[in-house]
């Protein structure tokens, strides 16, 4: 952050910049703060989009405590990506007005159509018989995105039902010991780091997508199954619940996925059995959820609020 701070100081005698734009209230957060310290006449823009727990972000500036606080109340505007991190920001000690602006989905991307003979390619390499139900997650191998419990879960699902795992980690090396102890690996497939661009084939061979998380900032990969049109499980916590919406939780807005608890694989099963069962309800929850990201969710409509924010800031 030091070497960031007086870096920027170089750039800005030459360039003299109107903001200094941090994202996220980590290291550039404290490179920025200093900076605008330094230069309080040039605007402070910062951006939350932290998926980490709050807890877990505040034990990591624990020997800083005074200063991390400043990068928010120093903040001459802070945009978050959810409404749980508008109220972190609020937390911390930040009086001034949070726009809440998500983060963008490749909705051309997820939504397109793929050649039928491409997606029967795919189900072939992957052995999907007719009667499989293909549960698929893109995520993180890291605890917080708690894949570990949908392993668990299926020891108790069907011997039809598989789950697709789609990213790396630091857990991998114990998600997959975790299935072989449990008796699963013959129906959990570790597929790695996949190419951005080819994620949705993936997604379109499959019949839910799943991340159990322990916290998320907003949540990326479950609008992107959206986009899909491959309903969502997903826990009640941080920005899920923006876009989210049960049919029993939220029982005066149109349906969009379903809620699962945290770490418990039973209420996994029960949620996984419950959407794959009910096809009607299925059909409403794509159907909504495909428009509201459509709707809200594209890089053209979030590239337009941020415009108008940074436009607003360096008029000020």
């Amino acid at each position: 952050p030091v070497l960031a701070f007086l870096l920027a100081l170089q750039l800005h005698k030459k360039r003299k910049y109107v903001i200094v734009w941090s994202i996220m209230a980590t290291f550039a957060g404290f490179a920025a703060v200093l900076f605008k310290m330094v230069r309080p006449d040039v605007k402070f823009l910062l951006t939350l989009q932290e998926g980490d727990p709050i807890n877990h972000l505040k034990r990591k500036a624990r020997f800083l405590p005074g200063l991390f606080a400043k990068i928010f109340t120093k903040a001459d505007h802070i945009q978050a990506i959810s409404g749980f991190l508008k109220s972190y920001a609020i937390s911390m000690g930040y009086s001034g007005e949070v726009s809440v602006v998500p983060n963008g989905v490749d909705f051309e991307n997820f939504s397109r159509q793929i050649q039928s003979d491409i997606l029967e390619g795919l189900k072939k390499q992957l052995n999907k018989k007719e009667s499989d139900i293909f549960i698929i997650t893109t995520s993180r191998l890291v605890k917080k995105n708690a894949i570990d419990d949908v392993i668990r879960a299926m020891q108790y699902l069907p011997e039809n039902y598989k789950f697709l795992v789609l990213g790396i980690g630091p857990d991998f090396e114990a998600s997959s010991q975790l299935s072989v102890d449990l008796g699963v690996d013959g129906r959990v497939t570790f597929l790695g780091y996949v190419e951005y661009s080819k994620i949705p084939k993936y997604l379109k061979i499959s019949d839910v997508f799943i991340r159990p998380s322990l916290s998320e900032g907003l949540g990326n990969s479950f609008l992107e199954a959206m986009a899909a049109r491959l309903p969502v499980i997903a826990t009640e916590v941080g920005g899920i619940p923006d876009f989210l919406f049960d049919p029993e939780k939220n029982p005066d807005k149109a349906p969009t996925g379903i809620f699962c608890k945290t770490s418990n694989p039973q209420d996994i099963v029960k949620k996984i059995r419950f959407i794959v069962e009910n096809p009607k309800l299925r059909a409403v929850i794509i159907e909504n959820a495909y428009n509201m990201v459509k709707e809200k969710y594209t890089w053209e409509s979030v590239s337009e609020k941020m415009d108008k924010i940074l436009a607003l800031q360096a008029s000020l």
